[in-house]
């Protein structure tokens, strides 16, 4: 489950753009050329699979079935990776560059579909996350690995942006909550279907082919969306003002957001002295953006919209600093091997759907912040039971049934989240509080994983496993601590967001 996990989608009709999209990019879409053309009286009795829309559908939920398999399938392959590269003290770092990087990218997406244009940032953002997994699946050492994460990030960050601009201009409104829904199914296929093809692929062919094998897939979605894509959705938002200025001082902001992240997290996985001046660094790069992009009293927890986007980090962040320690747990640990330790992951993708789609029953509406309250106690239980597999007598399996119900305890809270910050803002703010949701969302990922890999290394998780070569060679039971020292504190985050989804009705007016 990633900050760019667009399972959350089909929960409002017709929900604002994942980050940093203006909000003329849907409310105005009737002024484009693309929403024009689709609100035309021909195309009124199609769906999103007629003749008018048919390639543009399949081409873009192509794209998105994707970044899920990859996903998905890269958390399988990854323990194998970072050993066989001796990355191990660094596998925590392997999954935040990729939330690092896609921070700055959302935002810069926004912004370049609205002045040009989602036609540009899309091709560039497939593009960049194909070059990326090119360079991962080619690594000769964990540093290059980590590198190709980063440039993955840019593209994702860039694609999962500029693919809700589409929605916005070339499909009417009475089609998107069709096609939303289409985004967060095709989530829940890779989440079966990605841990076991991953596991089959590392085990018999090696974990390299998982990351070199998808960019070929990509050229079918490319081929069938583009021009789909040029047609419908081209130009800047408003034709008759024409292309608008980047807004630098928000870039300037997310670049900040960025390289603050980074350099917090590669200061936790040094773990010496010399490390205090990247952290210091860091901190000062980091505040002052992240004060300029999320709403005032977030970090205080202020009741209302604050909350909601506090939220959204707690959660995002705790659940998936400690999914990402699972797999490579379940290999040292218990000897299970790559495609059983994904397949533990395997039923959260069916529940977590099931939970977005429950919160979303309109008789429970008026229990939204109970049933947010009750996902997140769902979600700290998950955390706490999955380090249970440490003690040798407790059944390996016990981690598959903890995940399901972390994941629809997840369902239930990341669905509301965005429900509750549409309903909290007004029209002209949906833009620039959706921006806030994914960049808290995005940055507690990297935020918690940093914390969660350097304590994994302080602990000896370096060592996790480095007396075998190879997975068939069995299970290591050295330094489990490593991994409890993972866990354990992000279900203290968890149950703080219990806390901070008793806040998240907005306060009476006076």
């Amino acid at each position: 489950m990633t900050a760019l996990d667009p399972r959350d989608a089909d929960v409002a009709p017709a929900a604002p753009p994942a980050d940093d999209i203006s909000a003329d990019a849907l409310a105005t879409g009737a002024r484009t050329k693309g929403a024009g053309d689709a609100g035309a009286a021909g195309d009124r009795a199609e769906g999103v699979l007629g003749r008018t829309y048919r390639a543009l559908s399949i081409g873009i939920v192509s794209v998105v079935l994707l970044i899920a398999f990859e996903a998905t399938a890269v958390g399988t392959a990854m323990p194998v990776a970072a050993r066989e590269l001796h990355g191990v003290p660094l596998y925590a770092f392997a999954f935040s560059a990729y939330f690092t990087t896609s921070l700055f990218a959302m935002v810069f997406s926004g912004q370049w579909a609205d002045r040009s244009g989602p036609l540009g940032p899309l091709a560039a953002g497939i593009s960049a996350f194909a070059a990326g997994l090119l360079l991962s699946g080619g690594a000769t050492g964990m540093w290059m690995f980590i590198a190709g994460r980063a440039v993955q990030g840019l593209g994702g960050g860039l694609v999962i942006v500029a693919l809700y601009v589409v929605v916005g201009r070339a499909y009417p409104e009475r089609l998107r909550p069709a096609i939303m829904a289409a985004f967060a199914a095709s989530w829940v296929i890779p989440s079966v279907v990605g841990p076991l093809a991953s596991g089959t692929v590392t085990e018999h062919l090696g974990w390299r082919w998982v990351f070199t094998g998808i960019p070929v897939l990509i050229v079918f979605p490319l081929a069938l969306a583009l021009p789909a894509i040029r047609r419908r959705a081209s130009g800047p938002a408003d034709e008759a003002e024409g292309a608008r200025p980047f807004d630098r001082r928000r870039i300037r902001l997310a670049l900040g957001v960025s390289v603050g992240a980074g350099l917090l997290q590669y200061a936790g996985q040094e773990l010496d002295w010399f490390a205090a001046l990247p952290a210091v660094a860091g901190v000062a790069l980091l505040v002052p953006a992240v004060r300029g992009l999320l709403p005032t009293g977030t970090a205080r927890a202020a009741r209302g919209l604050p909350s909601v986007v506090l939220l959204r980090g707690v959660s995002a962040g705790s659940f998936i600093a400690a999914e990402s320690f699972v797999p490579l747990m379940l290999v040292t640990q218990r000897g299970l091997s790559p495609t059983m330790a994904g397949l533990s992951l395997a039923a959260g993708g069916g529940t977590w759907a099931l939970g977005s789609f429950i919160q979303s029953r309109p008789r429970l509406e008026p229990h939204r912040e109970r049933l947010m309250f009750v996902g997140m106690l769902m979600v700290t239980v998950a955390i706490l039971a999955a380090p249970s597999v440490l003690i040798h007598s407790v059944p390996a399996w016990t981690v598959a049934v903890a995940w399901a119900v972390g994941c629809f305890g997840m369902g239930m809270v990341i669905a509301s989240t965005s429900v509750m910050m549409l309903k909290l803002s007004t029209p002209q703010e949906a833009g620039a509080n959706s921006a806030a949701l994914q960049i808290s969302d995005g940055l507690s990922n990297v935020l918690l994983l940093a914390i969660g890999g350097a304590a994994f290394a302080a602990l000896g998780g370096g060592a996790v496993g480095a007396v075998h070569d190879t997975v068939e060679a069995g299970a290591s039971s050295a330094h489990p601590g490593a991994f409890a020292a993972v866990f354990l504190p992000m279900a203290a985050v968890a149950l703080v967001g219990a806390w901070v989804a008793t806040r998240v009705r907005a306060p009476r007016a006076v």
